[in-house]
This record gives C-alpha cells, sequence and structure tokens, in this order.
C-alpha cells in the first residue's frame, strides 16, 4: 500500500531536494497567460492582469516566493488549477492582499491575506509594511495545505476535510493542477519563485512497460489529466491521475461511478494494464463454471461455489453493460462477459465462448495485462498472454460506442492504455 510522507518532515526539510526556480528573473518562459510582465526582475502585475500560469502542472511540492503589494493590492496564488475557468472555483485561490486598505476594511473571514478563498480564513497579523518584500511558503501534500508568511505558519487546512464541508466546490476535490497568479489590475509583483516537488508515496509503484509494438496505437489517458474522459464532480479526487497510473479509490459519490471515454470506437484493439490497489470489500461465495457457461453442480445438484476475495470492475465496450469484460477475483478468472454467459436467451454456442477457457490472472495487487480485439461482433481478449476469449461472438452490439472503466467500489489503478481503430 501506498504511504504519505508526513508534513513534520516536509517543514524539516529533509524529505525534499534543493528548491528548483520556476521564474528566470528575465522573460515569461514556463508560463502561460495575458496581462504581466517582467518588471525589475519580477513577475508584475498590469492594470490588464488576471490569470497567468505554469506550463507544467503540479500535485505535491512546496512553492516558495517574494511578493509586494502597492496599496489596496489584491491578487493571489492558484493551486491545481486545471488551465480554464475562475481559478477561485475550479482550482483554489490563496489570497495576496492588502487588508489594511480602507476598502477592505468589511472583509469576509476568508478574503485575509493566506485565506483559502470561500473555503478556509488564516491568521491575520503577520504581512510586512505595503511596498516591502514579503516571503511566503505554500506547502501542499495530498490532502494537506499549509501558508507560512514570513517565517509564521497563518494556514493549515484539510481538504478532504473541506471538501466535505464545502460539497459543490469543485477545485477542493482536485489534487494536482498548474500553479498561477490571479491578477485584478493591481500591481502586486512575484520574485524568487521556486518550487520543490515532494513524492508523497514512499513506496514506489512499479508499472509495467508499454507493449513493445504500438504503431497506430493512440494514448486513451494521457498520463496527467482526465482529458478525453466524461466525469462529474463527485468523481473528482476518486478517479485520480498519478502520472502513468489512473487510480481509483473505489469512493466515487456521483451518480455514476464509471469513467467513460468522450469518444465512441467500433472496431479497435485495446491494450490496458489492471491491479488491484487496496483491500477487497469482502467474502463472498462464487460460482465454479463449466467450459458451456453453466455453474458446476455437485452429487447433490447444488451450485459449486469458492469463497474468494471479492474484487470487481471491468471494461464497457461499445458505450454497454453487457459487454462489458470482466475484471475480478472470480474462480473462472478475469475476461469474462458476464452479461453474455448468464443470458439464458442466447444460443449455447454464444455462452460458452464468452466463459473464459483459463484462469490467467495474476496474484493480487501485481499487474495484469489486457489485449482486447473487437471486430464487428467478435471479441478476443488476451490475459497476460494467454487467451482466454477468442472470437465470441455478441449478438445484438451497437456498432460503436464509448468505453467505460467499471468498478463496484474496488479500489483499482489502470497504466498503459491504448487503442488502435481497425477498418
Amino acid at each position: 500500500m501506498q504511504k504519505t510522507i508526513s508534513l513534520l518532515a516536509l517543514l524539516a526539510g529533509s524529505a525534499f531536494a534543493a528548491p528548483t526556480p520556476i521564474f528566470n528573473g528575465k522573460d515569461l518562459k514556463g508560463w502561460v497567460g495575458n496581462g504581466y510582465l517582467v518588471e525589475d526582475g519580477a513577475i508584475t502585475c498590469s492594470p490588464k492582469g488576471s490569470h497567468l500560469h505554469t506550463s507544467k502542472e503540479y500535485t505535491n511540492y512546496v512553492l516558495e516566493f517574494e511578493f509586494k503589494l502597492p496599496p489596496a493590492g489584491n491578487n493571489g496564488i492558484a493551486i491545481h488549477y486545471p488551465g480554464k475557468g475562475n481559478p477561485a472555483y475550479v482550482g483554489m485561490e490563496v489570497q495576496i492582499l492588502d487588508n489594511s486598505a480602507k476598502k477592505y476594511e468589511k472583509l469576509k473571514e476568508y478574503q485575509f491575506h493566506g485565506s483559502l478563498y470561500t473555503l478556509q480564513a488564516a491568521k491575520k497579523g503577520f504581512l510586512k509594511p505595503v511596498g516591502e518584500w514579503n516571503k511566503q511558503k505554500i506547502t501542499v501534500n495530498g490532502d494537506e495545505l499549509i501558508v507560512e508568511l514570513n517565517g509564521v505558519i497563518i494556514n493549515k487546512a484539510n481538504l478532504a476535510e473541506l471538501s466535505k464541508k464545502n460539497p459543490k466546490h469543485l477545485g477542493v476535490k482536485r489534487r494536482s493542477g498548474y500553479i498561477g497568479f490571479c491578477g485584478h489590475g493591481d500591481k502586486v509583483q512575484y520574485k524568487n519563485i521556486s518550487i520543490d516537488e515532494l513524492k508523497a508515496d514512499t513506496e514506489k509503484v512499479e508499472t509495467p512497460p508499454p507493449p513493445a509494438d504500438l504503431k497506430g496505437f493512440k494514448a486513451v489517458y494521457n498520463e496527467k489529466d482526465l482529458q478525453g474522459f466524461i466525469y462529474s464532480t463527485g468523481d473528482i479526487g476518486h478517479w485520480l491521475p498519478k502520472g502513468r497510473v489512473l487510480h481509483y479509490d473505489g469512493k466515487s459519490v456521483a451518480k455514476d461511478k464509471n469513467l467513460w471515454t468522450e469518444k465512441e470506437f467500433a472496431d479497435f484493439e485495446l491494450f490496458c494494464d489492471w491491479r488491484w490497489a487496496g483491500p477487497a470489500h469482502g467474502k463472498k461465495d462464487r460460482p465454479v463454471l463449466l467450459a458451456s457457461g453453466d455453474t458446476k453442480k455437485d452429487a447433490n445438484g447444488k451450485p459449486v461455489t469458492v469463497r474468494i476475495d471479492e474484487f470487481d470492475s471491468g471494461i464497457y465496450l461499445r458505450g454497454s453493460s453487457k459487454s462489458q469484460v470482466n475484471i475480478w477475483n472470480w474462480p473462472c478468472g478475469s475476461g469474462e462477459v458476464y452479461g453474455y454467459r448468464t443470458d439464458r436467451g442466447q444460443p449455447a454456442a454464444v455462452r460458452a465462448g464468452v466463459t473464459p477457457s483459463a484462469k490467467a490472472d495474476k496474484p493480487i495487487g501485481e499487474w495484469n495485462r489486457f489485449h482486447i480485439t473487437l471486430k464487428g461482433d467478435r471479441l478476443t481478449v488476451v490475459l497476460n498472454d494467454q487467451e482466454v476469449i477468442s472470437k465470441a461472438q455478441l449478438p445484438g452490439m451497437k456498432k460503436s460506442g464509448r468505453l467505460a472503466f467499471q468498478h463496484h467500489g474496488s479500489p483499482v489503478e489502470f497504466a498503459n492504455i491504448y487503442i488502435k481503430e481497425l477498418k
């Protein structure tokens, strides 16, 4: 299982390397946006300044910088910003503000400097006088966020708890994104901007290398975010991109908890690596199957079952749960098409064809590889280099449809998801 480094260790400085500058002091190379310029070695917000963000996304890090406020100056630091929309709501905004200005004498608590806008107030009284440079540090590590101003911790937040209290806030559910500035046209300046990227996991998860021959294949998952997938606010923070791994914690609160591709596919080859990434969700008695797809019976005519640790997921083909290629820990093994096998209205040959010829799954926690080919209504599934479903017929399939990564609450991870459309 993955473990999280404590923030005490991070703040002590023993868990990260030397800071990496993300502003060169000369120009805005590495930054995206309009309305900002470099003046006297500092990023400066112009009267037309609004949003400026890094060209790279970050997950866990310590961000350090200096800033200077003009009288009544107002700006902010965008955290986990997805690149579009208002950073204070689709991401999170740490306030950068001259609290002493008369125009701000009626601020709400969460609007003062260092606060997480609309989410959590910061301690007051640690800003230097207007026109002087302040030093600020923001530590983000999983659910934990700390704001330190001029050597004093002024805000410490648990994002998971804030998400529960603010269920409609999209940004507090995110755990990665761009870092940026949220300008309001005031001449706020930033310099000496550096970042230490943190490894939140002390135990490295090794992922398999991509398939050797990917000519003609395209990535379904870009290894950065959920671009190309359909998802809702209830999925954010649960279907979680972690570099090469697409992690699902089994706890989505969306109405449809499955992760769907935006694009529809007709005939294709699909590579997909997967592994169980958490505990089973209980013990279940599951049937032992015959080659026909029927349940094996004992001498008394009762079904033969095996008590297993229950894991359950799968991949929907052409938008249908009926044509799901199952991922689970059943005695028959993964690769079965349950919707067709259990349909007594299907011919015997169809039900037998979608029953795995062998259980080719690796032990729980290890990576498995699917190579799925669908052409017309014929399906072939290769699991860990063993063909378990061979040109099985799936009568009545739609001609095209979306892929979906399905689950029944089991934490699961996917990697190396590549598809090639066939003519």
